[in-house]
C-alpha cells in the first residue's frame, strides 16, 4: 500500500512537470531561446529550422512531431536540431488554441462541421479512437473483431479537417517566427564572434610580454 502510494505521488509529479516545467514556463523558454541561439550554422538555416518546428506543431502527427519537424528541416535544409527545439511552440498551453484554430480553419476550408451521434467533445473522439486502436490491437490475438467506428469519425471530424487547417497558421507561425528570429540569432552571433576576438587577442599580448 506504501509503495503504491508513493508510484502515485511519482506519477503526479511527472504530471504536474510536464504541465509546469520547474522554474515556470517562462524559464523553460528563456532556456529553448538560449540553445537556439548558441547552435551552430547560419542564421538562416537555424531560422528555416526554427520554421520546420513551428509548422510542425500545427500539424494532428501526435507524438510523431519531432520526426516530422526533422524531416522538414532536412528539406529545407535547416538546422534539425533547431527543428526540434522549436516544437517546443507546442506545449499544453498553446495545444488548446492551435487545436481551436486548425480545427475551425480546416472545417470552414472543406466546408464540413463536426458531426457525431455519440459527443461533439473532440476530447471524446481522442478517447473513441484511442479507444478503437486499442481494442483492434487486442483483437489481433483474440476472437474479437476488429472496430473502425470511432477512428472513422475521428479521421473525418478531428484529424483531417485538423491538417488541413492547421497548414495556413502553421506557415504563418512559422514565418513569424523565421523572420523574426533571423536577425536576433545574426546579433547574437555577432556579438559572441566579437567577444571571442576580443578574447583571443587579450590572450595574444599576455603570450607576447611573457616572451
Amino acid at each position: 500500500m506504501v509503495f503504491k502510494r508513493r508510484d502515485q505521488r511519482g506519477w503526479i509529479q511527472v504530471i504536474a512537470q510536464f504541465l509546469w516545467p520547474r522554474g515556470g514556463w517562462a524559464r523553460a523558454f528563456q532556456y529553448v531561446q538560449h540553445r537556439l541561439r548558441r547552435l551552430p550554422g547560419t542564421p538562416e538555416q537555424i531560422a528555416r529550422g526554427i520554421f520546420a518546428g513551428a509548422v510542425t506543431v500545427f500539424t494532428p502527427f501526435f507524438g510523431l512531431h519531432f520526426v516530422v519537424a526533422a524531416l522538414l528541416a532536412r528539406v529545407m535544409r535547416g538546422s534539425i536540431l533547431a527543428s526540434l527545439l522549436a516544437t517546443f511552440i507546442g506545449n499544453p498551453l498553446t495545444y488548446v488554441p492551435i487545436a481551436i484554430i486548425s480545427l475551425q480553419t480546416g472545417h470552414f476550408l472543406l466546408g464540413t462541421s463536426p458531426r457525431s451521434e455519440v459527443d461533439e467533445s473532440v476530447f471524446a473522439k481522442f478517447g473513441g479512437a484511442f479507444g478503437d486502436l486499442w481494442h483492434n490491437f487486442l483483437a489481433i490475438f483474440t476472437p474479437e473483431r476488429a472496430e473502425w467506428r470511432e477512428l472513422e469519425i475521428f479521421y473525418r471530424d478531428v484529424f483531417f479537417p485538423w491538417l488541413v487547417g492547421g497548414l495556413i497558421p502553421g506557415v504563418v507561425c512559422g514565418l513569424v517566427c523565421y523572420y523574426l528570429s533571423v536577425p536576433v540569432i545574426r546579433a547574437y552571433q555577432t556579438r559572441r564572434a566579437a567577444r571571442l576576438r576580443k578574447k583571443m587577442d587579450k590572450l595574444r599580448r599576455q603570450a607576447g610580454a611573457v616572451d
